[in-house]
């Protein structure tokens, strides 16, 4: 890669810069440990690893010993030499140095594979390239974590030694990217969550949140709003059995095609499932009668709690769990409606997204090579996303042939607070389940038809989308979504009889308040408040007894000084009905 200006933009300029600092890394550990063998370093979405098997077990107390002699091969500026070998010679070059995983890679390689090796100065890898011209375009790096990794991610291989790490053009640059990692770890909704008393993961049942009761008043808020905001939109509220029978999972494809997801029971000698997905619940409750095309569009929401086996390495508090609830939807709809229920729901997520500030971008998946339905279907279901996010001059890429086979999909992409993604709302079309089980509608020309039908979510899953917000926000909800919205706090103990009246009038008027009536200081209980998140504190002392007023803290906006008890009501209300963001 020539030396100009870096378009760091370009996802292969990254890839092609970081994959060279993994060589730069292994030939300094190469200096360091000689008898390391190494197995794999690709450059990975925000940085890039190496995995090596050496005697030497690896600490973050051996970064700066790495980074220093990394720093040493930049400054020697080393090109980079492509070279292509046979596959004799290539064989021959590793195992003269005890490479046993290059050995490998090697042997398993198609014979008629082009073999090439990039060699550095003292050091030669195994390796398809790209990379940079030479060491010195290397800038700025820094080694991360390590951790264990098993070889070609087998159980039964040998458990590697995996150092990550990250490369940026400039120091700035990396140093602002390492500030958004702190930032993150202090936002980590498992540590809020814990120090919030929200939910918690326990051995007894790994996968399998407990929501504690501050957590349930943040899920039953969100599950509100989205049944107030369904209604809205003509939507009907059902809810489908945990567990069905073999039959209907074989009718559905779910048994042949993700088995190894779904967990199983006997009931009377038969097999069961419990559901990982709703929507074939929703099937049932479409066909227990015969519709007309008056009927349609038929909107059916569900907060369905589903259950997919997840591997424990895969687990990671509530964004990957082993239990969630989707809340999905299904619309039943006739060709002509298409179009515009793909526009509703497009700009049903769009309302639901920017109410909480989310930015997003949407993907577009078309039809892929393995896909049912007619050229016309696809033709229309396309145009009809494609048309829906234009009208709604919303950027978004195409990714050809990526759809299901059912159908095309959008799927929304939020941006947090740090500039991370995250992949909530999906909208799909799908062709098979109203054939597989064969849903019928009397047409306006007294013939049968099959509806097409829409699966969609907006927030994803309940449990994942407020570990989203928790870290989103840092723990600072909303005032609508606070766990405790008001927070009194005594100054003496004769304030005490004052401050529960404040209480019992502010929980009277809907609110969420707790009551400090601990023997500390008013300074401790402030900043104890602070700590929580208490979006209002009401400071309550000898002048507010008397004058028969509060003393206000904002979260937001700090001292508001004295207001009277009825304006602090009328304004906290007004920003719940609202449901306004600091």
């Amino acid at each position: 890669m020539a030396k100009e200006k870096l378009n760091w933009e370009d996802e292969q300029v990254r890839h092609t810069y970081r994959h060279t600092a993994s060589h730069i890394m292994a030939q300094a550990i190469q200096h360091l440990w000689p008898d390391t063998k190494f197995a794999i370093g690709p450059a990975i979405d925000n940085g890039f690893y190496y995995d090596m098997e050496c005697e030497h077990k690896f600490s973050e107390e051996d970064f700066l010993k790495i980074q220093k002699e990394m720093k040493k091969i930049v400054q020697q500026n080393l090109p980079l030499v492509r070279s292509e070998v046979s596959r004799e010679e290539a064989l021959q070059f590793f195992k003269e140095r005890n490479q046993d995983y290059k050995v490998e890679l090697i042997e398993d390689l198609p014979e008629d594979a082009v073999i090439t090796m990039y060699t550095q100065g003292d050091f030669t890898d195994l390796c398809a390239g790209p990379h940079m011209e030479s060491t010195g375009q290397i800038k700025a790096f820094k080694l991360m974590s390590v951790a264990g990794a098993y070889w070609r991610g087998d159980s039964d291989r040998q458990m590697l030694q995996r150092i990550y790490a990250t490369a940026f053009p400039t120091q700035e640059e990396l140093d602002a990217y390492v500030e958004k990692l702190e930032e993150a770890k202090k936002r980590d909704h498992r540590k809020i969550g814990k120090e919030m008393d929200l939910f918690m993961l326990t051995e007894e049942g790994p996968g399998f949140p407990f929501f504690l009761p501050k957590g349930m008043i943040i899920r039953n808020e969100l599950e509100a709003f989205w049944r107030a905001e369904h209604k809205k939109r003509g939507y009907e509220e059902i809810k489908t059995p945990l567990i069905l029978n073999e039959h209907l999972w074989r009718t559905s494809g779910h048994w042949d095609h993700y088995k190894d997801n779904m967990y199983f029971t006997k009931i009377d000698g038969e097999d069961y499932a419990i559901k990982p997905m709703n929507c074939p619940g929703s099937m049932l409750v479409y066909k227990r009668k015969m519709w007309s095309y008056r009927d349609f569009p038929i909107r059916c929401g569900e907060l369905g709690q589903v259950h997919r086996h997840e591997l424990s390495g895969a687990l990671h508090g509530l964004m990957r769990v082993r239990t969630f609830t989707q809340d999905d939807a299904h619309i039943f709809m006739l060709p002509e409606q298409v179009n515009d229920e793909i526009k509703g729901v497009a700009k049903f997520c769009d309302d639901v997204y920017k109410m909480f500030g989310f930015e997003y971008h949407v993907e577009l998946s078309t039809r892929p090579e393995d896909s049912m339905g007619t050229d016309e279907e696809w033709e229309m279901a396309e145009g009809a996303l494609r048309n829906a996010i234009e009208e709604m001059g919303v950027p978004f890429v195409i990714n050809e042939g990526d759809g299901a086979f059912y159908g095309p999909k959008l799927d929304f992409h939020l941006t947090d607070c740090l500039g991370r993604t995250w992949q909530c709302g999906t909208i799909q079309l799908d062709f098979q389940l109203p054939e597989r089980f064969e849903l019928e509608y009397t047409g306006a020309d007294g013939a049968k038809h099959r509806p097409i039908m829409i699966h969609r979510v907006v927030f994803g899953s309940i449990e994942r989308f407020i570990g989203i917000l928790t870290e989103h926000f840092a723990g600072a909800f909303p005032m609508w979504l606070a766990p405790v919205q008001v927070k009194i706090l005594p100054i003496a103990e004769r304030h005490h009889e004052y401050a529960e009246k404040l209480e019992k009038a502010l929980t009277d008027a809907g609110l969420r308040v707790e009551n400090d009536l601990r023997s500390e200081k008013i300074g401790y209980k402030i900043r104890e408040a602070q700590i929580h998140k208490i979006p209002y504190m009401l400071v309550v002392g000898d002048k507010e007894m008397e004058e028969g007023n509060l003393s206000v803290r904002s979260r937001k906006d700090g001292d508001l000084g004295a207001m009277t008890l009825e304006s602090f009501i009328e304004k906290a209300q007004r920003e719940v009905a609202e449901k306004a963001r600091d």
